[in-house]
């Protein structure tokens, strides 16, 4: 009897040249022709195990029925070698397949931040910034954009955590991702059309099908806050495919401090836990994700005023009102939050087709925000919200083709907010339902070794129902009496309760092209367009938002956004010297821009008034990078950053645009000496010179009106922080981990443009740390 058959590419079903078939335990064995046939002859009816393999393939081991002549075609997975290459620059990983601009952070560079923010850590990408409330609650902002319009991806989940609020920090633990990934621009349409500023990807760390059991254990301290973190995770695997993991997480941290002062109720205690489980290979598998984040988070006490003259008194003495001591206790104003993720995701891959995945994702949110109350509602909250969503999306690969790539998928997702009226403060945010429908459809074309043409499309339905109450004079003011009559279902005299609908229908769409010179050199060429729905806030916000400390004031005529994002890549990689340089132009219809307007005395304080308006917007910017290794042990590296922000009606400055800046590091590293590594980071903020123009209030101290500098930028400054790490070897090779920064190491002064908080206190000062890592 003889044994004979093809061995094929799994995709494009190609026969595979040189292919080894053996025979497990024997000499037997075939070498596939060009047409990828084999014959192994002299065989004996029975059962026996083929190991396939080819030198660009992982082998195979395949069990096989001979009863007579029999015929097996085998496949093998051409590519599977091909998906962990990484190119890298400066301890970050391009992955630019296409024409996007993206950039990745790998484990080591977040263990840095481990004690800090997901956000801190991602300002190592060149382009990527933040907007502060203090030194606890920091969002990302990309290319001047931030909010709803960054896009946050946790472990294959769109993260929903009311993301609207400038106060609201991605309710993530960063110990918990083993990569991050920035993806600049609106060109990631699989993960939805309305990431007018770009998407954060975040990965865990790959599970290898072995049979193996590994964790590590982290402990991190700093004293500005006098606090630390202590995280630990831990991974079993089997070579089958099955797999279970668990992570946990805890941080404590008192009052920051500045240089001159404490920066009293500034504390934070954060607490998170994920685990997951499952089964994979390479053609299908299955795993189930759950994940808890709680953070009860102090909002700097002298950001809540009693009146107008002591609002005008912070803003304009530079002086915090409340300087008291070092303290743990979370006073009020705060934060309490809480999210809960859960996930169940399956795949498959199809022989000569390429890959389909279905997944289903709940996510629950409650937010408490806590002003300064007396009496029996000292401790009941001002804000109290609960968001909760259910996903099932659905994507299929195909890529048979070496010249082609295309990607399909469709969403679905339903969206219930409730918030609770018990809290006796007039609700900021009403109850609504929404619910969601997306499909997208996406497609590389490799036209020759040097270019690459990308294209995708997408379409998106947003349908939001509310309930809402409004204060009568509040409705005629804003005109809605004439505008919204329709929606009025009962007159209350005082208020009215009434039930907004919007329904929007949003198309996106990406076109760009890569090419690779002959010289070395890559150019990435890319036009994305991106329409974006107005979210919650923009469309109902209506009050005072207690932690952020200002009213809000929604508007129910905003339409959608719409951007026009054309960008450029140019950079090369050489042996000891690679650069990119960035530039890139936004135009945004309908943007709509949160500016202040004024001030309100209500009887909780006085209050800054900012309201959503729709201007027609552009941001032009160009972000660079370079790396250059010096010998074997020494390399520098350079970030520069700069973005210009117009209102084009009005000619004037947007709210909330970084600063200039350039972070320049030399670092010294020795192999031999346990991986020693010792860099100096000097990081340089120009001052923000083109801002909004400041306001006039009332002052009864005064007796007039006097200007309010609530929109000054201040002096540029220049801060520098070091950091070095060893490995030290106590039972294996390496397993323990010894690290140290310090940031701010000359205690500058300075206020950041983008800290909320700016206006009433100075950032935080000097602040070492060390960490601890134990691999087991």
């Amino acid at each position: 009897m003889q044994l004979s058959g093809e061995v094929l590419d799994f995709h494009d079903r190609q026969p595979l040249v040189g292919a080894l078939i053996r025979i497990s335990d024997t000499d037997l064995y075939a070498v596939s022709d060009i047409d990828g046939k084999y014959i192994i002859k002299e065989l004996c009816n029975g059962t026996y195990t083929l190991e396939v393999s080819h030198p660009e393939c992982r082998s195979k081991y395949i069990p096989v029925s001979v009863f007579g002549n029999t015929y097996k075609r085998l496949t093998l997975e051409h590519h599977i070698m091909e998906l962990d290459e990484v190119s890298v620059v400066g301890n970050r990983n391009n992955r630019q397949t296409n024409s996007g601009q993206e950039v990745a952070l790998q484990k080591n560079i977040l263990e840095r931040y481990a004690g800090a923010t997901l956000s801190d850590a991602l300002k190592e990408v060149s382009g990527v910034s933040t907007l502060n409330t203090g030194s606890n609650i920091v969002k990302p902002v990309i290319q001047g954009l931030n909010g709803s319009r960054v896009l946050i991806m946790n472990n294959g989940v769109r993260m929903q955590d009311m993301e609207w609020g400038d106060e609201h920090a991605p309710n993530i633990d960063i110990n918990a991702a083993g990569r991050a990934t920035v993806i600049k621009g609106a060109s990631a349409l699989q993960y939805g059309g309305d990431a007018v500023g770009g998407v954060i990807v975040l990965e865990p760390l790959k599970v290898q099908a072995s049979d193996t059991l590994f964790g590590s254990t982290l402990i991190s301290g700093r004293t500005n806050g006098r606090g630390g973190i202590i995280t630990s995770n831990l991974t079993k695997s089997y070579e089958s495919g099955w797999f279970a993991k668990a992570q946990a997480s805890y941080k404590r941290f008192g009052d920051g401090e500045a240089p001159d002062y404490i920066l009293s109720n500034t504390g934070v205690q954060e607490k998170a836990f994920s685990l997951g489980f499952g089964k994979r290979d390479f053609y299908k598998g299955w795993d189930v994700y759950y994940s808890f984040y709680d953070a009860d988070i102090a909002v700097l006490a002298s950001s809540h005023i009693g009146n107008v003259d002591d609002l005008i008194r912070a803003i304009n003495s530079g002086q915090p009102e409340t300087i008291r001591d070092f303290t743990y206790d979370i006073g009020r104003p705060s934060q309490e939050v809480t999210h809960h993720l859960g996930r169940l995701r399956y795949f498959k891959r199809f022989e000569g087709f390429g890959k389909w995945s279905v997944q289903y994702d709940f996510q629950h949110n409650q937010r408490f925000e806590f002003d300064v109350r007396v009496g029996d509602d000292r401790n009941k909250p001002a804000i109290d919200l609960e968001l909760t969503t259910h996903t099932l999306t659905t994507d299929i690969s195909i890529d048979k083709s070496d010249d082609f790539l295309v990607k399909a998928g469709l969403l679905g997702r339903f969206q219930d907010n409730f918030a609770d009226p018990s809290t006796g403060v007039r609700r900021l945010i009403p109850d609504y339902e929404r619910y969601d429908f997306g499909a997208y459809l996406l497609g590389d074309y490799y036209v020759t070794d040097q270019l690459t043409i990308d294209a995708g499309i997408r379409y998106d339905l947003n349908y939001i129902d509310a309930k809402k109450f409004y204060r009568t004079s509040r409705w005629e003011e804003r005109g809605y009496d004439e505008d919204f009559e329709a929606i009025v279902l009962e007159d209350l005299g005082t208020q009215l309760l009434t039930n907004p609908t919007f329904t929007f229908h949003n198309f996106s769409g990406t076109l760009g092209g890569k090419y690779a010179f002959a010289t070395g050199e890559n150019i990435r060429v890319n036009y994305a367009l991106s329409q974006r729905a107005p979210n919650p806030a923009e469309l109902f916000s209506d009050g005072l938002h207690h932690s952020a400390a200002r009213i809000e004031l929604g508007d129910l005529r905003s339409e959608q956004e719409t951007s026009h994002k054309f960008s450029v890549s140019l950079n090369r990689e050489l042996k000891d010297f690679t650069w990119q340089i960035s530039p890139y132009a936004n135009y945004i219809n309908n943007f709509l821009q949160l500016e202040s307007t004024g001030v309100e005395f209500t009887i909780r304080g006085a209050f800054p008034v900012w309201e959503y308006r729709q201007i027609n917007a552009r941001l032009l910017g160009i972000d660079a990078s370079a790396a250059y290794q010096w010998n074997g042990n020494i390399s520098t590296n350079h970030r520069f950053s700069f973005v210009k922000g117009n209102d084009l009606d009005k000619d004037v400055p947007l709210f909330n645009i970084p600063q200039v800046n350039t972070v320049n590091s030399l670092v010294y590293t020795n192999p031999k000496w346990n991986n020693f590594s010792l860099g100096i980071e000097s990081q340089f903020f120009f001052e923000q010179n083109e801002t909004p123009d400041n306001i006039l209030v009332f002052s009864p101290d005064a007796g007039g009106e006097v200007l309010l500098r609530i929109n000054d930028a201040d002096p540029s400054y220049h801060v520098l922080n070091i950091w070095g790490g060893i490995d030290v070897s106590l039972f294996a090779d390496n397993d323990l981990s010894l690290g140290f920064t310090i940031n701010n190491l000359l205690n500058e002064n300075f206020r950041n443009y983008l800290n909320r908080l700016r206006n009433f206190a100075d950032d935080v000062g000097r602040n070492i740390g060390f960490s601890i890592k134990l691999n087991y």
